[in-house]
C-alpha cells in the first residue's frame, strides 16, 4: 500500500480532525514510499525502532509519538539517535494520540471496557461530549461484584497487578475509566455516577480524592491500559487489509 493511501486510511479510521491534542496526529516521519510490513506499538521508543528493524518494517503505528507540544526543538541526543534509526531504515512513523484513546471500536478505552466486560450502551465521561470524541467512558458490569473480585477482573485484563483504593465495602456496578495519566478525571468520574474509576496513573491527591467523595479507585498502568489500541490497529490492517502487520510490547511497568 503507498504510504498516502496508509495514512488516508489511518485518518478515516480514527478522524485526527476531531481533536485538539499535544502532538501531531499522522505521519510524522517520513519513510519509504510503498509500505508491507507494519509494526504497531504503544510507545516510539528506541527498542520498539531496533525491533522494528529487526522485523524488517517499512512503518511504524504508535499511541505515543513524538514532537510534543512544548517539547526542545533541538535533535540532539536521544532524540537524534531514534530519528537517526528511523531514517537510515527508511521507516515510516504513524502516531495518533487522543484519536486511538477514544475510537469506539479500535480505541485504548474501548478496549479496557471490553476486557471487562462492560455491558450495553456506553456512554461519555466527559458531559457533553459524543462517545468518538470522549477521553474516557462509563458503562456497567453485567452484575455488581465486589472490590476484591473486581480488582481479579482488572489485572486478569491487563495482565499485571494493579493497585486499589477501595473506599468502602460499595459493590462496584457502575464503571469509568480513562486509560494513560486521567487520574484527573476521577471527580467526572463521580459526577457520572460510577462506583469505581480506572485508569493508568495514580497521584497523590487521587487518593485523598477518592476517599472524601466515596468512589473506588483503580490505577492499572498507564502501558498496559494502553496497548489496547495498538494491538486492535495490528488486527485491522491484518484481518480488513491483508497487510502484514504486527504489534510489539515493549515492557514497561509504569
Amino acid at each position: 500500500m503507498l504510504r498516502n493511501e496508509f495514512k488516508r486510511l489511518l485518518d478515516r479510521t480514527l478522524s485526527p480532525h476531531r481533536f485538539k491534542d499535544y502532538a501531531p496526529n499522522g505521519l510524522q516521519v517520513e519513510g519509504k514510499s510503498n509500505i508491507e510490513r507494519v509494526v504497531t506499538g504503544v510507545t516510539a521508543c528506541q527498542a520498539l525502532i531496533d525491533a522494528a528493524v529487526a522485523h524488517g518494517a517499512d512503518a511504524i503505528f504508535v499511541h505515543h509519538g513524538y514532537f510534543w507540544k512544548n517539547e526542545a526543538p533541538e535533535i540532539t541526543g536521544m532524540k537524534y539517535r531514534r530519528l537517526s534509526a528511523l531514517i537510515k531504515n527508511d521507516i515510516n512513523l504513524f502516531g495518533y494520540h487522543l484519536p486511538l484513546d477514544a475510537h469506539p471500536v479500535y480505541g485504548n478505552n474501548a478496549g479496557l471496557a471490553d476486557a471487562l466486560g462492560l455491558q450495553g450502551e456506553r456512554r461519555s465521561l466527559q458531559a457533553g461530549l459524543p462517545l468518538e470524541e470522549a477521553i474516557g467512558v462509563v458503562g456497567e458490569l453485567a452484575q455488581a461484584m465486589t472490590t476484591q473480585a473486581f480488582k481479579a477482573l482488572v489485572e486478569k485484563a491487563v495482565g499485571r497487578d494493579v493497585l486499589l483504593e477501595a473506599v468502602s465495602s460499595k459493590e462496584i456496578k457502575t464503571v469509568a475509566l480513562c486509560t494513560g495519566g486521567a487520574q484527573g478525571y476521577i471527580e467526572q468520574a463521580y459526577l457520572a455516577g460510577a462506583d469505581v474509576f480506572i485508569t493508568g496513573e495514580v497521584s497523590e491527591q487521587t487518593i485523598h480524592i477518592a476517599r472524601e467523595l466515596g468512589i473506588h479507585f483503580v490505577a492499572a498502568g498507564h502501558h498496559a491500559t494502553e496497548r489496547f489500541g495498538a494491538q486492535a490497529i495490528a488486527t485491522l490492517l491484518q484481518e480488513e487489509y491483508g497487510m502484514d502487520a504486527i504489534f510489539i510490547d515493549i515492557d514497561n511497568p509504569a
